[in-house]
């Protein structure tokens, strides 16, 4: 290089990156032509670490502080270099911050809900959602697996791959938990304390620090959740003593009633409404696990009145429903009194 060029060669005399955007993680220097002058000075923040990397290969790290750069205060990149020690020239290395912030608030869930085994409703399919915060603890890791060369790596970029991460622990701890559902919802922290140790594991080979963890819920897919209130519904209205599956078909079985007897033919129709009721329930018996199956199945519903029937004997079939407390008084006086009207006339 002539001594005219020389002179005209930019050299910088301080470096520091002020994060003027949100979200930034790492943030390579704009070097160009530029030469960093020896004696120069580096600023580094107490939410930052700086980076020296010499043709692809990390030489030096920096903590927050004001550091001037020497050939004494870049022992490995002067080494790197072959340098003297008396040398006195500019030196070009690129250099990267690293923000060492904590980011917090970034939420978290399921896209696809869980299929775990449950000892209440046997196979079920569970979502988690909630929120975590994490940090670059190891920007040398974060530089080697993560960020790379780029001029600017983002949070959101990271977050893609800590969600794969998160994800897969969260399946392997809820499906290897073998606490039941009920228990997992009312016990959030505790599950939260279990997959957090986890995390902290996979998340510290990408030179990342998870700082918190937490789960916000733990829910059902609307379609199991609709079953999961039916039951609690049928508890509550009824089955308060221990048979409690008996509650519930006598619930699905009141349901099913009104429903018949809107039905043309009015109370004719009972059987069918009856033999629904009892066949709800004894699907939802089968679905609710094996602490749920020890009550017998129902007796078969009797089946709809065949056309022609006397009504002597749809008058018997009606008094036996009333003895047994499957309609009410009013509706038997109704029902009879109608089939007596047609007997009548």
């Amino acid at each position: 290089m002539s001594l005219g060029s020389f002179i005209k060669k930019q050299f910088i005399d301080v470096l520091q990156w002020n994060e003027e955007t949100e979200g930034v993680l790492a943030w390579r220097f704009p070097m160009q032509d530029f030469e960093i002058q020896n004696g120069a000075i580096l600023n580094v923040r107490e939410s930052q670490v700086a980076v020296f990397v010499n043709e692809g290969k990390i030489a030096d790290v920096f903590g927050p502080g004001t550091h001037k750069l020497t050939t004494q205060t870049l022992p490995l990149l002067t080494n790197l270099k072959n340098w003297d020690k008396l040398f006195d020239s500019p030196f070009k290395s690129d250099v990267y911050y690293f923000s060492t912030r904590v980011q917090t608030g970034r939420k978290w869930g399921t896209p696809q809900p869980i299929t775990i085994r449950d000892k209440d409703f046997d196979m079920i399919r569970v979502r988690a959602f909630g929120m975590y915060s994490y940090r670059i603890a190891d920007a040398r890791a974060f530089f080697t697996e993560i960020s790379g060369t780029r001029e600017v790596y983002t949070r959101d970029e990271v977050e893609d791959q800590l969600r794969g991460i998160l994800m897969a622990s969260m399946a392997s701890s809820l499906g290897g938990a073998n606490v039941p559902f009920l228990d997992m919802a009312a016990n959030q922290a505790l599950m939260a304390q279990e997959v957090k140790d986890g995390l902290r594991q996979a998340f510290a080979r990408y030179g990342v620090g998870l700082d918190e963890f937490n789960v916000a819920s733990i829910s059902l897919p609307e379609e199991l959740q609709a079953a999961l209130d039916e039951r609690i519904s049928a508890g509550m209205k009824g089955g308060l003593g221990a048979d409690k599956m008996s509650g519930f078909t006598k619930f699905q079985v009141a349901n099913a009633i009104p429903l018949a007897a809107q039905n043309e033919g009015g109370m004719a129709g009972i059987g069918a409404g009856l033999g629904a009721g009892l066949s709800i329930g004894q699907v939802m018996a089968q679905s609710m696990g094996n602490t749920l199956q020890q009550q017998p199945a129902p007796a078969p519903a009797a089946p709809p009145a065949p056309a022609g029937e006397p009504i002597e004997a749809r008058l018997e079939k009606l008094k036996g429903l009333l003895d047994k407390g499957l309609i009410s008084a009013a509706d038997y006086d109704g029902a009879k009194a109608e089939l007596l009207k047609k007997l009548i006339g």
